[in-house]
């Protein structure tokens, strides 16, 4: 059991971990750290923590495990501003959909005042954002990533994906470069390109989304996602996003040409090839 979690950012992710170590009976203690305490005084009066501060210093003060639960940028921050703070055996890891910046910066200040950092990444959402929609199980059975390197502690590695699968999720390992281009193509790419499409939509044609069923508001529900949260993902992740969207637009052409070449029995063969792939995933 942890002794004392310290949660840093009572939204969504922050929020879900909470009431999953909350319903888990995880730890003995559970603090929050927001920027409005008043705003994250529901997460108080509900029971999911134990107390709330704004002050970042005094809510990592004594904790054994920091959850950085906040957007990716806003992490780096927050890592330089507390780190001095942190107990020498306290192990941080965070919630960022990005990592190789975050890692960096992690690393950075530890080679100067030695303390224990982790990357995750729950690949949990949603595209309404606050505490009010949090949920105990949204972790169960999500994929989690962590992002271990050559300087990450094995008590880390231990503690950190034991923890998430406490919380009922599956623990993958990449390394942060791997990861980022790998959520760049399933994660940050398809949010993009949701974008794109409810953009060019209601720019162009208006009218139709009159009449926009299922098919339209299912592609495009992303879309709807916190526009600072996004920006800090696409700006954070900006290389390999690029990279991603540079294969999505050969793909793209290539129906396109298809398609304009009339040939029906091709066009078919490239749809039955993507169902078959689409049919794979789990």
């Amino acid at each position: 059991m942890i002794g004392r979690l310290t949660i840093v950012g009572i939204g969504l992710l922050g929020g879900s971990v909470a009431k999953a170590v909350r319903a888990r009976g995880a730890a003995r203690e559970v603090i929050g750290v927001a920027r409005n305490a008043d705003r994250a005084r529901a997460a108080v009066d509900d029971g999911t923590l134990d107390r709330v501060t704004e002050d970042l210093a005094e809510g990592v003060r004594g904790a054994d495990l920091v959850v950085l639960a906040a957007p990716v940028r806003t992490i780096e921050d927050l890592l330089e501003r507390m780190w001095s703070a942190l107990p020498e055996d306290a192990i941080v890891t965070d919630v960022g959909s990005s990592k190789a910046a975050i890692v960096a910066k992690a690393e950075a200040l530890a080679a100067n005042t030695p303390r224990t950092f982790l990357g995750s990444h729950p690949m949990a959402g949603s595209e309404k954002s606050g505490y009010a929609v949090a949920r105990a199980d949204l972790f169960q059975g999500a994929v989690v990533v962590v992002t271990p390197t050559d300087a990450s502690e094995p008590r880390a590695v231990k503690a950190v994906t034991g923890f998430w699968e406490l919380l009922g999720a599956r623990v993958v390992t990449l390394e942060p470069d791997a990861h980022d281009a790998a959520v760049a193509a399933i994660s940050h790419l398809p949010h993009l390109v949701a974008c794109a499409l409810v953009d060019a939509v209601s720019r162009e044609w208006p009218h139709a989304l009159g009449v926009a069923a299922r098919g339209f508001k299912d592609t495009t529900r992303i879309a709807a996602g916190d526009p600072t949260m996004w920006q800090e993902i696409f700006l954070a992740n900006a290389a390999p996003l690029r990279e991603a969207l540079s294969s999505f637009r050969r793909a793209l052409d290539e129906l396109e040409r298809q398609i304009a070449a009339g040939d029906a029995a091709l066009v078919e063969a490239t749809l039955a090839r993507i169902k078959d792939a689409r049919e794979k995933l789990a």
